[in-house]
């Protein structure tokens, strides 16, 4: 899988030369190319926002410098690629959406900063490939960057060979809808707080249960909007 990313602060992505998608990125598994926004811009200030029409509080990100960034990492590529924009505007990112991205060829990622990109740009990247505007959640970060670490990280370690182990996937919170079971491991004592009973039966069948039974119970008291959907 090919992952571009375009920012004003490229340095922030130097966090994925670490552990397993940093592996991944020296065993070829992920091709991951950082961007640096200002490249694309011809100014000796290296301009990348400016005020906003209609007035208002902030600066927005300058459509010029996301133009020509597109068009020298998109171009006219086949397959078109997947466009991810952050923003609290966007559809909230969930496991089945980072499965679903996880399965594309190529993705891009646009970091926006200030009070957002113009929104031509939007348009213009919808041209050149699939649009998708993803949110983390109900709340606003100073910019895209963290939310574009926190979606490699989700979608990266879903292809295939970047996880050892690919069954520890599978029971993972939100892969079936529900959070994932309590975990334990050796002693089976420790500071008066024992394992479960039931984790040390070899009942493989009583532990599925137990397992299943939490997965409802703490879903119930954290995310019961999950059970709602």
């Amino acid at each position: 899988m090919r992952i571009d990313v375009v920012s004003i602060f490229p340095t922030i992505f130097d966090a994925l030369e670490v552990s397993l998608l940093g592996k991944a990125r020296q065993t070829g598994l992920l091709d991951v190319r950082v961007h640096d926004l200002r490249e694309f811009t011809h100014d000796r200030h290296r301009t990348v926002d400016d005020t906003p029409y209609g007035g208002g509080a902030g600066m927005v990100m300058k459509p010029e410098p996301w133009g020509e960034a597109l068009d020298a990492i998109v171009g006219d590529a086949d397959p078109r690629p997947v466009i991810v924009f952050p923003s609290p505007a966007g559809e909230r990112f969930t496991q089945s959406i980072a499965r679903e991205l996880s399965a594309a060829p190529h993705l891009v990622f646009g970091c926006g900063r200030y009070e957002g990109i113009d929104e031509r740009v939007f348009d213009y990247a919808a041209e050149h490939g699939d649009v998708r505007l993803l949110s983390l959640g109900d709340y606003v970060l100073n910019g895209g960057e963290v939310a574009v670490m926190a979606m490699v990280e989700a979608i990266g370690r879903l292809v295939p060979g970047v996880v050892g182990n690919p069954e520890s996937l599978v029971e993972e919170s939100h892969e079936d809808g529900l959070l994932e079971y309590p975990s334990y491991t050796k002693p089976s004592v420790w500071r008066d707080r024992e394992v479960p009973p039931v984790l040390l039966s070899g009942n493989h069948g009583a532990v599925a249960s137990w397992r299943r039974e939490q997965q409802l119970e703490r879903t119930r008291a954290r995310r019961p909007d999950l059970l709602a959907d």
